[in-house]
């Protein structure tokens, strides 16, 4: 079995780094084969909306056209078991380089037929990891978790069976000091960091091993 991860964050050892790499040392537990690939260190841009993967009996129909970092990448993603997809949440949304990475990976395999098919070649398992500094309590009234479903629906259509992981309150400075940053408690996010991002971590490290056995 083969499990590729993927790091949203431009940060290798900041909250979204540390569950990613934990969740993949859940699966290698299970005697997975585990890669880690951090996406800011790919050179790729978003969609380019040119529909080269939709051309009826085109070269490239159902994949993506675009010669750069992403393109060997999508062909491991067809070669593995499982997918890992991790991001901080900026503005309600994944990060950017996630954004553009979804985009180009659900588009091509995605069909303009009615109704909608997916033409990613199996099925495989997906997991997400969201890390963030608002409460959960905040997260659901404020509807990000219906947005961040959005990314998930996708994936359960195009890819397969979908598992998600929610890190909310995170410890972001190691000075809060020196932010301005007053709306924060640095006292209550260290208190957060210390007792629920272990529980994080493991649930991370659970999803890795779920990913292996579904």
């Amino acid at each position: 079995m083969r499990i590729l991860g993927f790091n949203g964050s431009n940060r290798k050892t900041g909250n979204t780094a540390t569950l990613i790499k934990n969740a993949l040392k859940g699966a290698a537990s299970q005697g997975a084969e585990v890669k880690l690939i951090n996406l800011f260190d790919l050179n790729f841009k978003d969609c380019y909306s040119c529909f080269a993967c939709k051309m009826r009996n085109g070269k490239s129909y159902g994949r993506c056209c675009i010669k750069d970092d992403l393109m060997p990448i999508f062909r491991e993603i067809e070669n593995s078991d499982a997918i890992i997809l991790a991001s901080p949440i900026y503005y309600s949304s994944v990060s950017g380089e996630m954004k553009s990475f979804l985009d180009r990976l659900f588009f091509s395999y995605m069909t303009y037929t009615n109704p909608r098919q997916s033409l990613f070649p199996k099925k495989i398992n997906v997991g997400f990891i969201y890390t963030m500094n608002i409460t959960e309590q905040e997260l659901m009234n404020s509807g990000i978790d219906k947005h961040l479903s959005i990314f998930e629906n996708a994936a359960r259509g195009i890819l397969g069976p979908v598992k998600r992981v929610y890190s909310c309150d995170t410890f972001q400075f190691k000075d809060y000091s020196k932010v301005v940053a007053d709306r924060f408690d640095p006292v209550k996010k260290a208190k957060q960091r210390d007792e629920v991002f272990p529980l994080d971590y493991k649930k991370a490290f659970d999803l890795g091993i779920q990913l292996t056995q579904d």
